[in-house]
């Protein structure tokens, strides 16, 4: 059975920073583009940050900068470290896994709040 399971998010003042972790199990990881998307309150979900396979990374504009992407593919892990956090960035944090040919994966999601 395929999973992806979220952590790291939470309570965070502006400016602060938190590392998500998303891991994924049940499959060959090193195979799968791995994407952070976030979703604000009534807002659609945007692709935040992705990394391919072969480790091309790219950010929407409004993180560049701010975050960074990484992967661990001896851990099944992809990060989202978040620096300069800006009550903006305030939404629910989904890790996405995906392959061509295969579905792709969703993981639960991870709530990151920035407010004094």
């Amino acid at each position: 059975q395929v999973q992806l399971v979220e952590s790291g998010g939470g309570l965070v003042q502006p400016g602060g920073s938190l590392r998500l972790s998303c891991t994924l199990s049940g499959t060959i990881f090193s195979l799968y583009a791995m994407e952070w998307y976030r979703q604000a309150p009534m807002k659609q979900r945007e692709l935040v940050a992705g990394i391919s396979s072969g480790g091309t990374i790219n950010y929407v504009d409004s993180v560049k900068g701010r975050f960074t992407i990484s992967r661990d593919n001896a851990k099944n892990t992809v990060y989202l470290q978040m620096n300069s956090l800006k009550p903006e960035d305030t939404a629910v944090y989904f890790c996405k896994g995906r392959r061509p040919a295969r579905p792709a994966y969703w993981g639960q999601g991870t709530q990151v709040t920035v407010s004094s």
